[in-house]
């Protein structure tokens, strides 16, 4: 009997070290992998809170040398990059809340049994994952609309998303139950109140995650400014930045002129860089209990 006990806890005792083995493996990885991600963030912050002198030399790594603002007081004091800010938010702002509007939309009644048809539905929606009518299709339909350079070319082409519809479909059906919404019709509920009294709000860690989804998206997008928008004064932020690069040999000449400006162009740009990046970072913290339960909808069943 003795020796059964110490074989007990000897097996234990071994479990024990193995799993805070792995735990601690666990940790290191995860931890390695999120330095990946920080790391170059850290990077161009130190580059665009440092001097000119050092950032030219190479002596900038992960902290400032020489800290001084001047690089955001240029990309501050400029009135396009400011103007270019408020468009894109403004176009993100609307885009976002129109895609919602329209995955909602199109979601909801394909999980309702009742909707004749519903699977044919699904598959043209999935079909639009793998066809598309190509970048110059686009563009003529663009201009035969009369969108070129109006924000309407940057909001409805890309308004709606198949992949987000379906994520949308599948937390439906996986959180509001088929009972739930026949009680609420043999009440004498319709859809249009079924839909925002009974299902919007069990839904609302799907529906932050998927703003999300839009948001950022159409935040760093900047091809379609490429191809649509021609006036500068409509420029979206990424758009702005994309010329930035393209012209740093013009920046760095028309600063040079000037003794109390940023001479770098890698200073500027990273600056940029981190003005386009901030509205992001802010808005995250908010949503992400709702990101986290939505990414989460339809891995375990209980």
């Amino acid at each position: 009997m003795h020796n059964i006990n110490e074989f007990r806890h000897s097996n234990y005792t071994k479990g024990k070290i193995i799993d805070l083995a792995a735990d601690i493996f666990i940790y290191f990885t995860v931890g390695l992998l999120a330095l990946l991600c920080v790391l170059p963030f850290v990077h161009v912050l130190a580059k665009s809170l440092s001097s000119d002198a050092k950032v030219t030399s190479q002596l900038v790594y992960l902290i400032p040398k020489d800290f001084n603002l001047k690089a955001y007081r240029s990309v501050i004091g400029d009135p396009s990059m400011i103007r270019s800010l408020w468009q894109t938010i403004k176009v993100t702002v609307i885009f976002t809340a129109l895609g919602m509007f329209l995955t909602v939309c199109a979601a909801y009644p394909l999980t309702r049994k009742r909707l004749k048809g519903r699977n044919i539905i699904s598959v043209f929606f999935i079909i639009t994952l793998y066809f598309s009518g190509g970048i110059i299709p686009d563009y003529l339909l663009m201009h035969r609309l009369g969108l070129l350079n109006k924000s309407a070319s940057l909001i409805l082409p890309l308004a709606f998303s198949a992949y987000n519809m379906i994520i949308m479909r599948t937390s439906i059906q996986s959180t509001v139950p088929d009972s739930l919404e026949e009680s609420a019709f043999l009440d004498g509920a319709g859809d249009i109140r079924i839909l925002v009294q009974i299902v919007l709000p069990l839904c609302k860690p799907i529906i932050a995650t998927l703003c999300l989804f839009y948001a950022v998206g159409r935040w760093n997008a900047y091809q379609d400014s490429v191809f649509y928008i021609t006036r500068q004064p409509m420029y979206l932020l990424q758009h702005k930045l994309n010329l930035l690069i393209q012209t740093t040999n013009t920046t760095l000449t028309a600063s040079e002129a000037q003794p109390d400006t940023v001479t770098n162009p890698e200073v500027i740009k990273s600056a940029c860089i981190i003005f386009a990046t901030l509205p992001i970072v802010i808005v995250y913290p908010f949503i992400q209990k709702y990101f986290v339960k939505g990414v989460m909808i339809g891995a375990v069943k209980g």
